[in-house]
Order: structure tokens, then C-alpha cells, then sequence
């Protein structure tokens, strides 16, 4: 009976068991964003992000921040007119926040509530589908927000007096690591 109890004991001592919070790292990322224009269609992609979540009493909360100036579409041109628009210099970081209940952490398919702060301005999206896989000791997460200009009051810019459309998805592909 003694060495139940003990070993009983150990267990729940241990630091793993005694931890209550898990933290997570992100580790890696590539977010694309789409333009669409009647002339063209072109993505900005970035690999800047940096994000971490934690994990406490059944919620997990996570930030992912980006830099706006690190989307790179292969014209440079573009680029500073899109950091003109979205207001880079004044707002320089695109802002991504998120509560889930850690039992979804480890479901296929995770729909998520995202509010998202760019370019001065919050927006919110509701139930937006992202994929996990586990690679080793890595989880992929990755999904597409449906991003629109006008949730953010950008104003639409323009080429030969045609907007390029409203919608603005951006591809989200992170690996994420336990601490």
C-alpha cells in the first residue's frame, strides 16, 4: 500500500503534471495576401510573423503580430503604395488575437473567432476554418482569412480607375511548438 501511495505521490508531483499552463511558440510562418484587379492578380507573402499562445485553466490565448512593410509581391512599387494605403508607417503592425478552448488544440479542423487590428482600425471574424496537422514535435496550422478592405475602412486602390476587389484573402501557413 505504502509504495501505491508513493508512487501516486510522484506522479502527481511531477513538474509536467504540477504545470497547469503550456505555452506555445510560433515557429514558423508564411502568410500570403491575394490582390485581385481586372488587368492582374497579385500576393504579397511575408515569413515575419511572430506569435505565442498560453494555455490556462482550459483556454488558450494566442497573439500573432506581422509587420506590414515585410510583404514583399515583387514590385516594389506595389509595395509602397500598398503600405501608403494600409497606413505602415502609422499602424506598422497587422495584429491577430485568439481564445479557443485547449480540448479544440488537438481536433483536425479548428474553427476559430479571430480579431484582427490593422491599419488602425479591429475587425472581427467569426468561425474561420484552419487545418492542423502534427508534424513530430511541430503542430501546421493553416486556413485562409477572408479578409475584406472595407472591414478596415481602406479605401480601394486603383489602376486606370478600376478597384482592385474587396477581397483580400490571406493565407495563413504557421508551425507552432509546445514549451
Amino acid at each position: 500500500m505504502k509504495k501505491k501511495t508513493l508512487a501516486l505521490f510522484l506522479l502527481l508531483a511531477s513538474p509536467q503534471v504540477l504545470r497547469a499552463d503550456s505555452q506555445w511558440v510560433l515557429a514558423q510562418s508564411t502568410l500570403t495576401y491575394h490582390i485581385s484587379h481586372p488587368l492582374h492578380d497579385a500576393d504579397g507573402i511575408s515569413h515575419a510573423a511572430r506569435g505565442k499562445g498560453t494555455c490556462h485553466a482550459g483556454m488558450c490565448n494566442f497573439l500573432i503580430a506581422v509587420p506590414v512593410k515585410t510583404f514583399d509581391s515583387g514590385n516594389s512599387n506595389r509595395d509602397l503604395h500598398m503600405l501608403e494605403v494600409v497606413q505602415g508607417g502609422q499602424f506598422p503592425m497587422a495584429i491577430v488575437r485568439l481564445q479557443l478552448p485547449e480540448s479544440v488544440l488537438s481536433s483536425a479542423t479548428i474553427h476559430a473567432d479571430l480579431e484582427i487590428q490593422f491599419a488602425g482600425q479591429t475587425a472581427e471574424y467569426k468561425q474561420v476554418p484552419f487545418q492542423r496537422v502534427k508534424k513530430g514535435n511541430a503542430i501546421e496550422v493553416s486556413g485562409t482569412i477572408p479578409l475584406e478592405l472595407s472591414d478596415f475602412k481602406i479605401a480601394r486602390p486603383s489602376l486606370l480607375a478600376m478597384p482592385i476587389k474587396n477581397e483580400v484573402p490571406v493565407r495563413v501557413d504557421t508551425f507552432w511548438r509546445s514549451q
